[in-house]
């Protein structure tokens, strides 16, 4: 097979890799924000429910996160396609890395800003969204970029749960070929191409965040 045909095969799983990437990603955000700011400010249930969800979740191999989700979640009864279970297992350990970027940025705004805010009476939540995050959004935007291009990364262990992503797709051509070099090299390739692509998001969207709060810093 000439090299170019190769190309074609594994551009259709880079799409895959991608779709999960991106989806996987929305996912850990959300739950790293729900967890990051349940373990400061909620309510101990929520707190210990939120701690126990970090640990495991980081406290275990992703791979063996995804085993027990495609394997051993449907003899409990749920079960979902191999795509939703890829999104889910990296939705879930990412979110536990990105709850203790925000615990940890949420923490490092100085306790002079809450106590400002309980003398002018401001609510909790008004004091979350109005002075505290914006003050800790700037802080979690570099390990966020981080956790995203190391999710990227990690979406090549859904391979292992059949689901046929840019790895799943080398892997096929490699047995069929015995072709190594040309087929991981184009691998690698798409694999920085989509990096590249994902830093250069990250990058515009800390610049947006740093505009943002040196916007709401300027006098009216």
């Amino acid at each position: 097979m000439p090299f170019a045909e190769y190309l074609q095969p594994l551009l259709r799983g880079a799409e895959i890799t991608a779709e999960i990437a991106a989806a996987s990603m929305v996912l850990g955000a959300i739950l790293a924000f729900a967890a990051g700011l349940a373990r400061t400010s909620a309510p101990w249930p929520f707190r210990a429910a939120a701690v126990c969800y970090v640990e495991i979740f980081r406290g275990t191999s992703l791979l063996v996160q995804l085993f027990w989700l495609f394997y051993a979640l449907p003899l409990l009864g749920v079960s979902f396609t191999p795509i939703v279970t890829g999104i889910l297992g990296l939705g879930l350990n990412i979110g536990a890395y990105g709850a203790e970027v925000v615990r940890g940025a949420v923490l490092a705004v100085p306790r002079d800003q809450h106590e400002a805010a309980r003398a002018l009476n401001l609510p909790p939540a008004r004091t979350l969204r109005r002075i505290v995050l914006p003050q800790a959004l700037p802080e979690m935007m570099p390990p966020f970029g981080n956790l995203a291009i190391q999710n990227l990364k990690d979406t090549a262990l859904v391979s292992m749960i059949t689901i046929g992503d840019l790895t799943f797709r080398a892997q096929q051509l490699r047995n069929i070929t015995l072709d190594s070099i040309p087929i991981y090299t184009l691998t690698l390739l798409l694999y920085f191409a989509m990096a590249l692509a994902l830093m250069a998001l990250m990058r515009r969207l800390e610049r947006l965040v740093a505009h943002d709060r040196v916007a709401r810093r300027a006098p009216a």
